[in-house]
């Protein structure tokens, strides 16, 4: 029995160390404007507390969860493995979620706002009739969010619809199946409390001046092929 165990850790070892040998960690990606830009639709005082402090902690602590798992691989820890994966799972999510939510914005006088033309447009109104019902139907499913979580726009890569979903806490939306995230909104209160307080409506309502469509519609012309 105690040479079988002993087996099981050293082949549970390897095969982990190979599985997660191309982990690394992160670190904090550049905004494509400053914090301000996004004025009024976002005060620059959220931007850079969601940016410079939320962000940054949930790459601090997926990173320092990497390590850990690292050390608990190599000293063949099942049970530490195992408590490690939802801190990776939520922290990595965050870091996943947010590095997608940046480039999902861009100022007004760099095209926020404006609506997504060519292939992305045409499939908007294939599948929910017109841009305001898409707008419409994020809006209300993200203001009904029980909790903390995202709302997204999102490619089904087997069907080839566009899809909405919501996901939870940090759960990325690949959680929900064969999806591609084209943009995901934050309904965090951490993203919009400082000026909305706890009015999550007219959060979602202003957004959508600074949405980056055209970044959506890259995404899907990429994906979609």
């Amino acid at each position: 029995m105690a040479l079988r165990s002993l087996v099981s850790r050293k082949t549970l070892g390897l095969g982990l160390r190979l599985q997660f040998r191309g982990l690394q960690t992160f670190s904090l990606p550049d905004l494509p404007y400053d914090y301000g830009a996004l004025e009024p639709a976002i005060s620059g005082d959220i931007m850079q507390l969601h940016h410079q402090k939320h962000h940054q902690t949930y790459i601090t602590n997926y990173n320092k969860s990497i390590e850990q798992l690292h050390h608990a691989i190599e000293k063949g820890d099942s049970s530490a493995i195992v408590k490690l994966q939802s801190a990776i799972k939520f922290n990595g999510g965050g870091h996943v979620n947010h590095s997608i939510f940046w480039k999902n914005l861009t100022p007004v006088q760099q095209g926020g706002g404006e609506p997504p033309h060519g292939n992305l447009g045409w499939a908007i109104d294939e599948d929910f009739g017109s841009l305001d019902t898409l707008i419409k139907k994020m809006s209300t499913e993200g203001a009904a969010l029980q909790g903390s979580g995202w709302v997204w726009l999102g490619l089904d890569k087997e069907s080839k619809k566009l899809v909405v979903e919501t996901t939870a806490n940090q759960d990325p939306l690949v959680t929900k199946g064969p999806l591609v995230p084209l943009l995901g909104v934050d309904v965090w209160e951490h993203a919009y409390y400082l000026q909305y307080k706890n009015v999550r409506p007219d959060y979602l309502k202003n957004i959508w001046k600074v949405m980056n469509w055209k970044y959506a519609g890259e995404v899907y012309d990429k994906e979609h092929s």
